[in-house]
């Protein structure tokens, strides 16, 4: 038998890019929230160096143009954003180290930078918009998972620039202390070069030791995050 598709049917639109916009924070405006945050974080999947977590609470009227998923920019594009987003927004950051991630696991030590990002805004928020499934435990506000949120929400997307930057930079300075690595040009990913290096000099403080290929380093059983 076989089956037709309504010209109105969602599935003639998968391959259409999102394009993040601020209808979920007005939303949120309309229900009795307001100021609205979007939160992101950078950096769950490399093998070295902190997760990194921003929180950002957009003026309306100052909105950079060009918000996106920062996975969607170009490094120069986000560093001109991430400009822009201090300069009009408040913003908010945290990270939660290797040890940690290694001491929990990725999952939780990025909830928790990204619960404390949204804590250390200068103005507190009244909802958060959060790119994911999870909205972190412990938050003074309500919010909302959003999935492929930095595609839909402009303040999640200034956020995942803002965490990206920050975290491209803290490894870009790493590389100075650590030089075997490269973790200027991969920020700590699983790259070819980064696995040569780890195999040839082994790892360093900023390894995360519950991960694939490390974790076999110390004989270290657990699956990774």
């Amino acid at each position: 038998m076989s089956r037709r598709t309504s010209p109105d049917s969602p599935m003639l639109f998968e391959d259409v890019p999102l394009v993040p916009d601020f209808r979920l924070e007005l939303n949120a405006r309309k229900a009795g929230h307001w100021p609205v945050a979007g939160a992101d974080e950078a950096g769950r999947g490399p093998l070295a160096g902190p997760v990194v977590a921003a929180a950002v609470i957009l003026d309306p009227k100052r909105i950079p143009e060009g918000l996106n998923d920062s996975k969607q920019l170009s490094a120069l594009r986000r560093e001109e954003l991430f400009v822009q987003i201090l300069a009009t927004a408040t913003v908010s950051i945290a990270s939660s180290s290797s040890t940690r991630i290694d001491e929990t696991d990725i999952r939780k030590a990025s909830l928790d930078a990204m619960r404390r990002a949204i804590c250390g805004l200068s103005i507190p928020a009244s909802f958060v918009l959060t790119d994911g499934l999870d909205v972190p435990p412990g938050l003074a506000c309500p919010g909302q998972a959003v999935v492929k949120g930095d595609a839909r929400s402009v303040s999640i997307a200034a956020a995942s620039i803002v965490a990206k930057v920050t975290r491209d930079r803290m490894m870009a300075r790493a590389d100075s202390t650590f030089p075997a690595y490269g973790f200027a040009a991969h920020a700590g990913y699983g790259t070819a070069q980064h696995r040569a290096g780890i195999e040839k000099h082994g790892p360093c403080s900023l390894h995360r030791m519950t991960f694939s290929p490390l974790k076999k380093v110390q004989g270290i059983e657990l699956d990774s995050d």
